[in-house]
C-alpha cells in the first residue's frame, strides 16, 4: 500500500519493519531501539561505535583484573606483617 506523494503508508511500514525484524532474529521493538540509537549514523560512525564499546569492555576487565591482584597482594603484605612503608 503506498500512500500519498509516492511512500509507503503507515501499514506497509509497519508490516515490512515486522518482516525484517522477523528476519533477523528479533523483535520490531529491538529495531526501534536500533533506529533510535543508531538512525543518524553512517557506517563507519556505527563501526567505530562497535570498536570503541569492545574496547572499553576489554579495558573493564582489565582494570577488575588488575584490582584483583592488587588486593590479593595487599592481603599477602597484611598476613605476613609487612608494611608496604619501609
Amino acid at each position: 500500500m503506498w500512500g500519498h506523494g509516492g511512500t509507503p503508508c503507515r501499514d506497509c511500514v509497519g508490516e515490512c519493519l515486522e518482516d525484517a525484524a522477523r528476519e533477523v532474529g528479533v523483535s520490531k521493538h529491538t529495531i526501534y531501539g536500533w533506529k533510535a540509537k543508531y538512525g543518524g549514523m553512517d557506517v563507519n560512525e556505527v563501526q567505530e561505535v562497535k570498536q570503541l564499546r569492545e574496547e572499553n569492555g576489554r579495558l573493564k576487565k582489565l582494570v577488575a583484573d588488575l584490582s584483583l591482584d592488587k588486593d590479593a597482594l595487599q592481603s599477602v603484605i597484611r598476613k605476613n606483617g609487612w608494611s608496604s612503608q619501609s
